[in-house]
C-alpha cells in the first residue's frame, strides 16, 4: 500500500468575478471534458492501483475499480465496514447540450456493472451493516435504471430493503411541457440487524393534532414529542442541492451530493469510530463527512482526478476549515492551462 503524507497549505486564489459582476466556477465540468481531465492527471499523486493512506485519521483513498474484487479487497485490507454509501453513475443522460458527453449504455450492460460492484461491496460489509445507494430514473427510457436496479437487488439475499428515501432538490430541471424534476432517490438496505439512530431536522413542529390516549390521558402529538423539531422521514425537504454559490461546491464535479445529506446517513446508520466505505468517491463528500463525524472512511474512484480532488478536499478542510471551493478551482497550480479560469 502506497503511503503519502498530508501536504502543506496550498495557495488559494482570491474570488474573481466575470465581466457581468457575477461569480462563476473556475473549473469546467469534468464529465464533459476528457481533454481537461487528461491535463489534470499530471497533478494527481495517485495512479491506477495505488492507495493513499491518511497518517492523521487513517482514512484511505485509492484509484481503484469497484467492479474488481481484488481492488476492493486491496483498500479494505481484510477489514469490514459498518456502512456503505454509494453514488454510482446513474446511466441517465441529462444536461441539454451536454447530454452527448455523458456516458449511457444499454441497461443490460449497466446492470452487469452494478451486479459486479454490489457483490464486491457487500462482501466487505460487517455482518450487521447499512447499505445505501443513490440512483436516478430516466422517464424517457421507461424510468431506467431505477426499477431495474431494485429488481437486481433482490438477487442479493444477504441484504433486505429498509427504505426508499427521496431528497427534494431546491433547484431542478425540466421543460414547460413537464413537471420540474426536483427529486433524488436514495435506496436503503440492511445486512443483518444493524443499529439505527433517529435523526431530527431543523424544521420546527407547528401543527397540532394526532390525538392519542396515554396512561388514561388524551394527548396530542406536541405533548408526546421528544423534540421541538420534525423527525427526518423518508422525504427530505430541508437539504439544499449543491451549486456554485455554496462553500461546499467542488467545481468540475457534476451532481455532487450535499454534505448534510451524507452526514444524515452517517449519523443515523453508524457510530463514532466505525469504518465507512464509498467506492465512488467523486467530489469526496463521504470522506469529508467522516472526518467531521469521527468515522474512518475508505473511498476510491476509477478516475485519478476524482481521487485527487477527494484528498485535496480533506486537506483544504484541515488547513482552512472550508468544506469546498465554492467557485474556485481545486487545481490552483494550473493557472490558465487547459482552458482553466482563475488560479495562480
Amino acid at each position: 500500500m502506497r503511503r503519502t503524507s498530508i501536504v502543506g497549505k496550498r495557495g488559494l486564489p482570491a474570488p474573481r468575478r466575470d465581466g457581468g459582476g457575477t461569480t462563476s466556477e473556475r473549473l469546467r465540468r469534468l464529465d464533459c471534458d476528457p481533454e481537461l481531465k487528461e491535463e489534470l492527471v499530471r497533478y494527481c499523486r495517485l495512479r491506477p492501483g495505488e492507495v493513499w493512506e491518511d497518517p492523521v485519521r487513517g482514512h484511505r483513498v485509492g484509484v481503484l475499480d469497484a467492479t474488481k474484487a481484488n481492488d476492493v479487497n486491496r483498500i479494505m485490507d481484510g477489514q469490514k465496514a459498518r456502512l456503505a454509501i454509494n453514488d454510482p453513475p446513474y446511466n441517465v443522460a441529462v444536461g441539454g447540450a451536454n447530454t452527448a458527453a455523458l456516458r449511457k449504455v444499454e441497461v443490460s450492460s449497466y446492470l452487469g456493472f452494478c451486479q459486479a460492484w454490489i457483490a464486491n461491496v457487500l462482501a466487505v460489509l460487517d455482518d450487521d451493516a447499512h447499505f445505501y445507494v443513490w440512483l436516478g430514473a430516466d422517464y424517457r427510457g421507461g424510468f431506467q435504471p431505477l426499477p431495474d436496479f431494485m429488481i437486481l437487488m433482490r438477487e442479493f439475499r444477504q441484504v433486505s430493503p429498509r427504505n426508499f428515501i427521496t431528497m427534494r432538490n431546491q433547484r431542478g430541471y425540466g421543460t414547460q411541457k413537464n413537471w420540474m424534476w426536483v427529486r433524488q432517490e436514495l435506496l436503503h438496505y440492511v445486512k443483518g440487524d444493524p443499529p439505527f439512530r433517529v435523526i431530527y431536522t431543523d424544521i420546527p413542529k407547528i401543527l397540532r393534532g394526532y390525538y392519542k390516549e396515554v396512561n388514561g390521558k388524551r394527548t396530542e402529538n406536541m405533548e408526546r414529542s421528544r423534540s421541538r423539531t420534525i423527525r427526518a422521514g423518508n422525504v427530505w425537504v430541508d437539504i439544499q442541492q449543491v451549486f456554485y454559490r455554496m462553500e461546499e461546491n467542488v467545481p468540475g464535479c457534476y451532481a455532487q451530493k450535499p454534505l448534510k445529506a451524507i452526514e444524515r446517513v452517517m449519523l443515523s446508520s453508524s457510530q463514532g469510530g466505525d469504518l465507512v466505505v464509498d467506492c465512488f468517491s467523486h467530489s469526496g463528500t463521504t470522506l469529508l463527512a467522516g472526518e467531521r463525524l469521527d468515522r474512518r472512511v475508505y473511498t476510491f474512484d476509477v478516475d485519478p482526478v476524482f481521487a485527487e480532488i477527494t484528498i485535496r478536499r480533506l486537506e483544504r478542510y484541515r488547513c482552512v476549515g472550508k468544506t469546498g471551493w465554492q467557485w474556485e478551482s481545486p487545481f490552483p497550480e494550473t493557472g490558465q492551462k487547459a482552458g482553466l479560469q482563475g488560479g495562480s
